[in-house]
């Protein structure tokens, strides 16, 4: 296996940051923090910044640097159009191809969602957000299908923002762990219809729940 270039190492370092919630959207990239961070030069950090603003992580502002990509609501709504249509046919997909030690995770992945919600530790909205990020990147993943995988973890980091406040919406964490329960119970059941439907539901809620948020707030 070849070894990493230093700006993928960096790349890989960024991603981190954001899946782990250490950068915010809106965030302002600090060259010098990457490079100490990092142990690399200037060069490979620029490198890495450049491919992040070509895949739309990060955003580059004349004269005030590159910042994490911070969708407006309009643009969270086009990307959701989009996502939701991806982890549907990933869920499809799963059903007809996930292997037996991909199903055990994928249960794993669900029975600590809901032991989240059983323990009545609701304000650790973090924590449960980690928790859904895994369960859905275990579904991707068993559609073994290595594009689509990247497209779905790509669009999950630009919406980042809308989902880690969504969870401090009444019922959302409750909604969520049956939601994830019922999408995994079709992937187990081999049911690729069910499974599109069931997740392709699961990201209506996703949309009602941020838009009943956003109109709170107005």
């Amino acid at each position: 296996m070849a070894k990493p270039t230093q700006a993928a190492s960096v790349s890989d370092t960024i991603i981190t940051w954001i899946d782990d919630g250490r950068i915010l959207p809106g965030y302002l990239v600090d060259e010098k923090h990457l490079m100490e961070s990092c142990g690399v030069s200037r060069t490979p950090v620029r490198e890495a910044l450049i491919q992040l603003e070509a895949d739309g992580l990060l955003v580059r502002h004349p004269r005030k640097g590159m910042h994490l990509f911070q969708p407006s609501v309009e643009e969270f709504l086009a990307i959701l159009e989009v996502h939701a249509n991806l982890e549907a046919h990933a869920a499809e997909l799963a059903a007809l191809r996930i292997s037996p030690a991909q199903l055990t995770f994928l249960q794993s992945s669900v029975d600590a969602c809901s032991e989240c919600f059983a323990s009545g530790n609701l304000e650790d909205h973090a924590h449960y957000y980690s928790l859904n990020l895994r369960l859905h990147a275990a579904i991707a993943d068993a559609s073994a299908n290595p594009f689509l995988i990247d497209l779905i973890k790509l669009n999950a980091r630009k919406l980042m923002a809308y989902y880690r406040l969504r969870y401090r919406t009444p019922g959302a964490i409750e909604q969520s762990v049956k939601e994830h329960v019922a999408i995994a119970e079709f992937i187990a059941d081999r049911d690729p219809d069910g499974a599109r439907a069931a997740m392709a539901a699961h990201f209506n809620y996703d949309r009602e729940t941020v838009m009943h948020m956003l109109a709170s707030v107005r």
